[in-house]
């Protein structure tokens, strides 16, 4: 399968009075209409990854390494005039909080028409009649009416919808989604979700959902990887990740969530807490909070290692070894 998405050995670093080393030699292939969930804790480096691959950073203090390639272009590597086309067109992004994310000072309706204007050859009144059906197509109520609302006029949920909806405004090949449910009750997320992945599938968007909610990466992805410390500690078909958890912090995440029939049962935790990424330790990450951890865990950062068709970045992946 081609990959549309191929990222090798991605790095950022962010300098401030301590450099952050958010991410650390990320690696990971998206092929056309397909979706990756991006699963781990907070500060595990997913959104930071996410907005690396539109190069959304901070240019002045953010050194980026590695390669990015969307659709056969060279995101690292494009000039600004470039990158202001690839953005919106070719990649488009639903951010986590819309009312941080869209302009207060503009209608929701005057925002998607004026992406629609800039990167399209079409008049103004027929980039107004496709926000009022982008706006219909993510079932904004009232959509001519919400048209001219602002932002803070409108319900969290009706927000996020305006937001997808100005994502898709040039119909983009890749979409990128930072926890776009988070901040929803679980009526609307669940309403959010199946919208998405019923216009992912109906327009044949690749898709890169960041979430920390297992259950929500579970109702969108089709492979998941999960990060923990600025790396991919082990991706693979979602089915197979969720059935057989290979890396110890895949099963810390997995036995520290809430299912059905836990009644009467307590809830384990991830013991320690996640690493400083002004500090990173030298070998695995994960090491100081993992039972099965030894010397040789500590000593050397382990690669990702294909195992099938998973790739899991533990020495101990195969054959679990006692607590050392």
């Amino acid at each position: 399968m081609t990959s549309f998405v191929s990222v090798e050995n991605l790095s950022v670093r962010f300098h401030a009075a301590k450099p952050v080393h958010a991410v650390n030699g990320v690696s990971f292939d998206l092929a056309e209409g397909e979706v990756l969930g991006l699963l781990g804790e907070s500060g595990s480096g997913k959104s930071v990854t996410l907005r690396a691959l539109m190069r959304l950073h901070p240019d002045k203090v953010t050194r980026y390494g590695g390669a990015v390639r969307v659709d056969g272009q060279d995101v690292l590597g494009m000039a600004p005039a470039a990158l202001e086309s690839f953005r919106g067109k070719t990649c488009a992004m639903v951010f986590q909080d819309p009312i941080l994310a869209f302009d207060p000072v503009y209608s929701l309706g005057r925002q998607i028409t004026e992406t629609i204007l800039r990167h399209e050859p079409v008049d103004q009144a027929t980039a107004r009649a496709r926000a009022l059906e982008l706006l219909e197509r993510v079932q904004v109520p009232s959509a001519r009416r919400r048209y001219d609302a602002y932002p803070h006029e409108v319900s969290g949920g009706m927000r996020q919808r305006a937001m997808i909806a100005l994502a898709l405004a040039c119909r983009p090949k890749l979409l990128l989604a930072d926890e776009p449910t988070t901040a929803l009750d679980a009526t609307v997320q669940i309403q959010v979700l199946l919208l998405l992945r019923e216009l992912q599938k109906e327009m044949g968007m690749s898709v890169i959902f960041v979430t920390h909610d297992i259950g929500v990466a579970t109702e969108i992805s089709d492979r998941l990887a999960v990060m923990y410390g600025g790396r991919i500690v082990e991706q693979g078909p979602l089915a197979e990740v969720m059935r057989d958890p290979r890396h110890p912090y895949t099963r810390g995440l997995l036995a520290s969530t809430v299912t059905g029939g836990m009644r009467g049962r307590r809830l384990e935790a991830i013991p320690g807490m996640p690493p400083d990424l002004t500090l990173l330790p030298p070998g695995c990450a994960f090491a100081p909070r993992c039972g099965l951890a030894g010397d040789d865990c500590r000593a050397a950062v382990p690669p990702l290692a294909a195992t099938g068709r998973r790739q899991i970045a533990c020495i101990r992946a195969e054959a679990p070894c006692a607590p050392a």
